[in-house]
């Protein structure tokens, strides 16, 4: 296997994925968009995905044009934004939540809002604020040498994307930068919960994990017990966004704490 970038031991997330591959587990990595539905629920929805068995979390910065996402994470930002959560606001949230629990979080974001807050002091203030990581959607690998090296040098996890329409070459030189893990995108087009998954998806993971060494989640439409059941069988890792947001929207908190329970279940049973 090649190596990944640079993670020591001490890494949250590297000793999350180790501890869990020691086990024999995989990660639950569960979205949600800070400031969804209003600013005042965050801080409790981020305990029901803690008390639902998240194993890292994957907290959404608030952005005026998400083109990567889909309408439901399109709409849960816009609201945010109404609500008057920033990416400022985001790491207040954040630093809070750290005082209480040490479940790896990687801050999901686009890169105009951290343009705008500094990049330099967004580093700052997210490492102070207990972010383990980063991941920026619009970055992806060789755009902007420069910037990547900053935030590749950064004492944060940059999480990369990784499309399945990458050629060999193109996943082997993301995975060389990954950081983190990486994330397997396991569809074409935007995120959103899906009824079904694509049959090549399986065969996908376990040819990229033999080019790496950092641990390989998948996300972008995985959105019931059964798919994570069955994405569980070869990432290291299954993230959940979309079909959380429609489960609080739904239902609220019980609703969202039952489907974390299901996909828990559903991933230890696999």
């Amino acid at each position: 296997m090649a190596s990944g970038s640079p993670t020591t031991s001490s890494d949250a997330l590297a000793q999350r994925f180790l501890r869990l591959r020691e086990a024999g587990h995989k990660a639950l990595i569960p979205y949600i968009t800070a400031g969804y539905p209003d600013r005042a629920a965050t801080p409790r929805i981020l305990e029901v995905l803690v008390e639902g068995g998240a194993d890292v979390i994957e907290l959404g910065v608030p952005f005026s044009d998400p083109v990567a996402d889909g309408p439901t994470i399109q709409r849960s930002s816009q609201r945010a934004l109404e609500q008057g959560a920033t990416l400022a606001w985001t790491l207040d949230v954040l630093a809070a939540f750290r005082q209480r629990h040490d479940v790896p979080v990687v801050l999901f974001s686009y890169l105009n809002p951290i343009l705008r807050y500094g990049v330099d002091a967004f580093l700052d203030a997210a490492r102070s604020a207990g972010a383990d990581g980063v991941l920026i959607t619009d970055l992806p690998v060789g755009s902007d040498p420069a910037l990547e090296d900053r935030l590749e040098r950064a004492p944060i996890a940059l999480v990369r994307l990784i499309a399945p329409t990458s050629p060999p070459e193109r996943a082997r030189e993301i995975a060389r930068h990954a950081q983190g893990f990486l994330y397997y995108i396991a569809r074409t087009g935007v995120t959103g919960a899906t009824s079904q998954l694509r049959a090549a998806l399986t065969a996908e993971v376990a040819a990229l994990r033999e080019e790496t060494d950092v641990p390989v989640a998948v996300g972008f439409g995985i959105s019931t017990p059964a798919q994570a059941t069955e994405v569980g069988r070869v990432a290291d890792g299954v993230v959940v966004g979309s079909a959380l947001i429609d489960a609080l929207d739904r239902g609220g908190l019980a609703e969202l704490q039952a489907l974390m329970g299901a996909l828990r279940d559903g991933l230890d049973d696999r």
